[in-house]
């Protein structure tokens, strides 16, 4: 794949995109049970995946609403022929593993995190990144996923009455989830999939021992 940069606009409608998924909280959290969740989310990513290969084999109909819909927010030109997964596949695949893995409490906060620290990461260090490091991105952007990360699971875990262990544990699985986003590319683990696994464990673990 070769590289196609994205401008700052278009970079905010992937974030804005990525925040609208928050649905996934609500559904994780108030859906009783987790493999009708899981189910959702199962389609939802094969009909993803389905449409990310027919837009790659130039499929008609599917290939030109995909290309309009969201051609011009991919970060990467795909070669014909080859396979596309888009940050949105990672989101649906992380939903439906955290889903079936993790308890709904665990779940729902490891979501919260990924999609609100990532997006204030991203958006936070392209436009405010004065102090880059070796791989491109900011310190800025590491106290954004952070800040805005440690305060949507704060206000998720108020909403539900959580302990203050669970509190503790999100806090400290903060920093290992910065780090997954940080070194994504070094780790060749897209960070939409290894944020809300790992924040995912420290909950659980933290439900545990309660």
């Amino acid at each position: 794949m070769a590289d196609s940069p994205i401008t700052y606009t278009e970079e905010l409608k992937r974030k804005l995109i990525h925040l609208s998924s928050l649905w996934m909280v609500f559904a994780v959290v108030l859906i009783p049970n987790s493999w009708v969740t899981a189910g959702v989310f199962a389609l939802l990513l094969a009909i993803t995946v389905g449409a990310e290969r027919a837009y790659v084999r130039r499929v008609p109909i599917i290939s030109q609403i995909y290309a309009f819909l969201f051609g011009h927010m991919l970060r990467k030109t795909p070669k014909p022929g080859a396979w596309l997964v888009s940050g949105g596949a990672y989101v649906l695949m992380s939903a439906l593993l955290v889903t079936v893995l993790y308890s709904q409490v665990a779940a729902g906060g490891a979501m919260t995190v990924m999609l609100t620290g990532d997006a204030a990461a991203a958006l936070i260090g392209r436009r405010f990144g004065r102090h880059k490091t070796a791989n491109g991105k900011s310190l800025e952007g590491v106290a954004g996923f952070i800040l805005v990360g440690g305060l949507a699971l704060t206000i998720y875990l108020f909403l539900i009455g959580a302990s203050w262990q669970l509190f503790l544990a999100g806090f400290v699985a903060l920093f290992p989830a910065c780090m997954a986003e940080f070194y994504s590319k070094q780790i060749h683990i897209d960070d939409n999939f290894s944020v809300p696994l790992i924040v995912g464990v420290f909950l659980q673990a933290a439900l545990y021992l309660m």
